[in-house]
């Protein structure tokens, strides 16, 4: 990786960094700048992405992070069965592999991504889910247009104004609707991104809310990673005018024996990684 050694527990991605040269520091960064280097970082390494993860994540499959914690099992939207005919936006689809899940159960997905080189691997697989190149904190929808919204660590961790997105959520989903997202479990942040025994000290404060960015040699950001705390996290879905009906944290399974990124078996029979949000239009 090309993160410092005490670097916090990056999110559901390859390894984080664009070049040799990045240099790891916490500093402010603005949505704009956070945008940016999104987009720029998610076009650069979609195709190792894909190309090193795409066995676990499936071309069809709906799996909410790297514990391997299955849509199919968990039912998180709703019992499988209860998702025919329903309008759903998934946000930070990448290769869109949930939202063909979501097809195979009769609903009607919508595949959002920032990225155009994650879209373009969505096409690869399939042309059979729509898809659309947007910012997840402007979404090109109108009011009320669908039943259900989901991400599995997509856009949230990512972006400077959570609270916009769940505003924007919130508009696109009609009464009632359930919007259910994962993120890195805010825990993992005091941690170093370190799979074997050096990543179970705490490195790090909880409560240091400074980004985590990694710059080029002129100081831009080419990766962009946004902590909140577990009450954080409530508070932005709160504001964004959601109920928090659950709060997930995967415990890691015996068959998983994977390591990604910080993500390994010895972590995560200690210490949660992923924490997924159900939350309920209000």
């Amino acid at each position: 990786m090309n993160q410092e050694d005490d670097a916090p527990e990056n999110a559901y991605t390859a390894d984080p960094g664009s070049a040799d040269d990045a240099e790891a520091t916490r500093r402010d960064a603005g949505e704009a700048e956070s945008s940016r280097a999104s987009r720029g970082w998610w076009d650069r390494n979609a195709d190792e992405y894909q190309s090193e993860h795409g066995a676990f994540l499936g071309d069809d499959r709906f799996v909410w992070g790297p514990e391997g914690l299955d849509e199919a099992d968990a039912a998180l939207l709703g019992p499988a069965a209860s998702l025919k005919d329903k309008d759903v936006l998934e946000i930070g689809a990448g290769a869109a592999q949930c939202s063909r899940w979501l097809a195979a159960q009769g609903a009607r997905p919508v595949a959002l991504d920032l990225s155009h080189r994650q879209l373009q691997h969505a096409l690869r697989i399939g042309d059979d889910i729509p898809l659309v190149e947007a910012d997840a904190g402007n979404l090109p929808f109108r009011d009320g247009s669908f039943d259900l919204a989901c991400s599995a660590y997509g856009a949230v961790p990512f972006v400077a104004d959570p609270v916009n997105v769940m505003r924007e959520v919130h508009r696109v989903l009609r009464p009632g609707g359930r919007w259910v997202f994962s993120v890195t479990h805010p825990v993992r942040w005091a941690f170093p991104d370190e799979p074997g025994p050096e990543g179970l000290t705490v490195s790090a404060s909880y409560f240091d809310r400074t980004p985590y960015v990694e710059q080029d040699e002129r100081g831009r950001a080419v990766y962009v990673e946004h902590h909140r705390t577990v009450g954080d996290r409530v508070r932005d879905v709160v504001a964004g005018g959601f109920r928090l009906l659950d709060l997930v944290e995967p415990e890691w399974p015996e068959w998983n024996g994977q390591e990604w990124g910080g993500w390994s078996p010895l972590r995560g029979n200690l210490i949660p990684g992923t924490a997924i949000f159900v939350c309920e239009r209000a």
